[in-house]
């Protein structure tokens, strides 16, 4: 079943989304908290520049990610946040120059909320069964642009909690019309699949929102209109799978997910390099 009209994909909204981290001064590395135990280099406190940070705002063991096992790095997206704060936002400076680098890493904590919302926003408006939901998307669409393109001090003022709100009303209105398009078994559909192996099964429509698929094995799996809404993908492994119409999947959750060269993506993600 087909979900998605490639037609209505907006090509250059998708990679405004992308991340850049050449055109980017190291944001994420900087403005927030990570642990070790996430599959991050350190222990490091918000605000802290992370130790592999260096002063061209380039990581110094970016190639050595995968081998060292850093599914936290691998798997973080800021869905063009850092570069849009960097390039846009902030044009001549940055927080390395900065006095008080707080209120750029607060704008850039604002940005990536939004751009995340944007970005399965964007993805809804493609979606064929909630085509009557599209003129609602769009308006969502523009007021999160709005937003972004506002003031520093509009931004900051900018409430994100009722926006998310309102948005994930829309988003969840649009997952409950893929979800019609199938009839489910609940027994099947757990909310943990950690290290399970499901060769060859369909997992048509499923539902994965925030459900732990780590190191879980769906070699051969097809997961036609499944939804992947903040599901951990961690070691996940996608081999010859067809995620093509899988719904809210991310760059970061392909990323920290293992697969090969068969492994088939919505048409706005990638392979990762690390996939053979």
């Amino acid at each position: 079943m087909k979900i998605h009209d490639e037609n209505a994909v907006d090509k250059e909204l998708f990679e405004e989304l992308k991340i850049d981290c050449s055109k980017c001064s190291g944001l994420c590395c900087t403005a927030l908290y990570f642990s070790k135990l996430d599959g991050f280099p350190e222990d490091k406190e918000a605000g802290k520049p992370c130790v592999n940070l260096q002063s061209d705002f380039r990581c110094k063991i970016h190639a050595e990610l995968p081998r060292r096992k850093m599914k936290g790095c691998l798997g973080y997206d800021c869905f063009g946040a850092g570069q849009k704060v960097t390039q846009t936002i902030y044009p001549h400076t940055t927080w390395s120059t900065e006095n008080n680098p707080q209120q750029i890493f607060e704008v850039f904590l604002i940005v990536f909320q939004l751009h995340q919302i944007l970005y399965y926003l964007a993805e809804a408006k493609t979606i064929l069964p909630a085509r009557n939901l599209w003129y609602d998307i769009e308006v969502l669409i523009t007021e999160n642009k709005s937003i972004c393109s506002a003031p520093t001090k509009d931004i900051l003022t900018t409430d994100i909690n009722d926006y998310r709100k309102r948005a994930n009303e829309c988003l969840k209105k649009v997952s409950n019309l893929v979800k019609l398009n199938y009839s489910l078994d609940k027994k099947e559909h757990e909310k943990n699949y950690m290290g399970k192996a499901f060769k060859g099964k369909n997992f048509h429509g499923a539902d994965f929102t925030m459900t732990l698929l780590i190191a879980a094995k769906f070699n051969g799996c097809n997961f036609n209109g499944a939804n992947f809404l903040g599901a951990d993908t961690r070691d996940t492994d996608f081999s010859d799978a067809d995620l093509s119409e899988a719904v809210y999947l991310t760059q970061g959750q392909v990323n920290s997910a293992r697969g090969n060269s068969a492994t088939k993506l919505p048409i706005n993600l990638t392979h990762p390099i690390t996939w053979c």
